[in-house]
């Protein structure tokens, strides 16, 4: 199978960081509720985020801009990262959508992502192709990238 993100990987490192990853903790949060990080499996983001399986456009199915974050449980920044995104979501509520996606559980979906290295974010806006970053990146970094590339404010 052909995966389209493959090729994102240059484009990853738009937002690239020396730092080290950040572990999630790894929390189930209702679809509903706007102001809480969503764990996702590869079936839950095939319904909300991209059918990777079996499209090779990419094509965002959600209703707002997202960041998608590709952890594994025993990874300290990963860990460190967590609270950052849990308070990013609190902070934007229904402006923005963040995911969290346990690497190592959902290794088919990471590797079409080109995951290597924990943490790894995507950055999903509305009108353009997904982009990342890997490595723990500061609150205040991942604000700018918020405002400058998915275009949403607080």
């Amino acid at each position: 199978m052909k995966y389209v993100f493959l090729s994102l990987l240059a484009g990853m490192l738009l937002f690239g960081s020396e730092n080290a990853a950040a572990e999630v903790n790894p929390s189930s949060a209702p679809a509903a509720n706007a102001n809480r990080v969503i764990e996702l499996n590869e079936d839950s983001f095939i319904q909300k985020v991209f059918d990777f399986r079996n499209s090779e456009t990419w094509e965002y199915k959600g209703d707002r801009p997202a960041i998608v974050d590709f952890y594994a449980v025993w990874c300290g920044p990963c860990k460190q990262l967590a609270p950052i995104l849990e308070e990013l979501q609190s902070e934007y509520g229904e402006k923005i959508q963040i995911y969290k996606v346990d690497a190592e559980k959902n290794r088919e979906l990471a590797a079409a992502f080109g995951v290597s290295a924990y943490p790894t974010m995507i950055f999903i806006p509305m009108d353009a192709d997904p982009a990342g970053a890997r490595g723990l990146l500061p609150k205040e970094e991942l604000e700018r990238i918020i405002a400058e590339f998915l275009n949403v404010e607080k």
